[in-house]
């Protein structure tokens, strides 16, 4: 399945052809389209997710809600879009923690496994937690393996049923160099089988029903090439995974 808001859904390989078949129209799809913690903490975050729109919090969540329901047991991949806009306030730690939901400020307190990529997965979390419901179960050094490997950058609870969230992001440096559609491809096909190394070695009792992959986009021409890159790809790549793009606007700088 294939979402963009604005424009509805559509079958998965039908969405997946039209990508490869016609890269235009998905530039103008995509581009009108962006026009357009306690346990009782985490279940209120998750309570506070409406159909209509993204409870508050840090940042102003631009896109549809509730985008993802019935996609967490679906057997196919899937594809989303929404945008989070910092307008003229970038995220300052710790002055703007009180701001975020419970599970984003244990993302930050507990670290990652290595990197500098707290903030973004913190807010990969805030959108998620938002606007889909999510609740977070453990943080990246808390999920159980059965082994060495690639690992995934939280567990959370979407629906009732375990969910494992993987984050990246779509820029290169100097941000205003191109990001094309074959680094998009590269990135994705890491990420995605990065995705699929990590389920094959979780511990039964942290086991997910499928995994979302969150890419925090910097700008509109990165979700475009995502989009298309993503339509290429070879179904054993994208499995069953769920891609959700972020494009961060604003004062964003702190998320990359």
């Amino acid at each position: 399945m294939v979402f963009v808001p604005g424009l509805g859904a559509c079958g998965d390989d039908a969405g997946r052809d039209a990508a490869v078949a016609d890269s235009a129209m998905v530039d103008s799809q995509v581009d009108a389209a962006l026009d357009g913690g306690t346990d009782a903490a985490r279940d209120s975050e998750a309570d506070a997710a409406e159909d209509a729109g993204a409870s508050l919090g840090f940042g102003h969540i631009a896109g549809p809600c509730a985008m993802i329901t019935g996609e967490v047991t679906s057997p196919s991949p899937s594809y989303f879009l929404n945008r989070l806009d910092f307008a003229d306030d970038p995220f300052d730690d710790p002055e703007d923690l009180p701001l975020l939901t419970a599970g984003g400020r244990e993302i930050l307190a507990e670290g990652t496994a290595g990197g500098s990529s707290g903030v973004s997965e913190a807010f990969a979390y805030e959108v998620l937690a938002r606007c889909e419901g999510a609740s977070l179960l453990k943080t990246e050094t808390e999920i159980v393996y059965t082994g060495t490997g690639k690992i995934t950058d939280m567990l959370v609870e979407i629906d009732g049923m375990k969910v494992g969230v993987s984050v990246t992001r779509a820029f290169v440096f100097p941000a205003t160099d191109p990001f094309t559609v074959a680094i998009a491809a590269e990135r994705l096909t890491d990420k995605l089988s990065d995705v699929l190394l990590s389920s094959a070695q979780v511990a039964a009792e942290d086991a997910w029903v499928k995994q979302i992959l969150v890419i925090m986009a910097y700008g509109e021409m990165h979700a475009e090439s995502l989009m298309t890159a993503w339509g290429t790809l070879d179904a054993a790549v994208t499995a069953d995974t769920i891609v959700y793009v972020v494009i961060t606007d604003g004062m964003d700088e702190p998320v990359y």
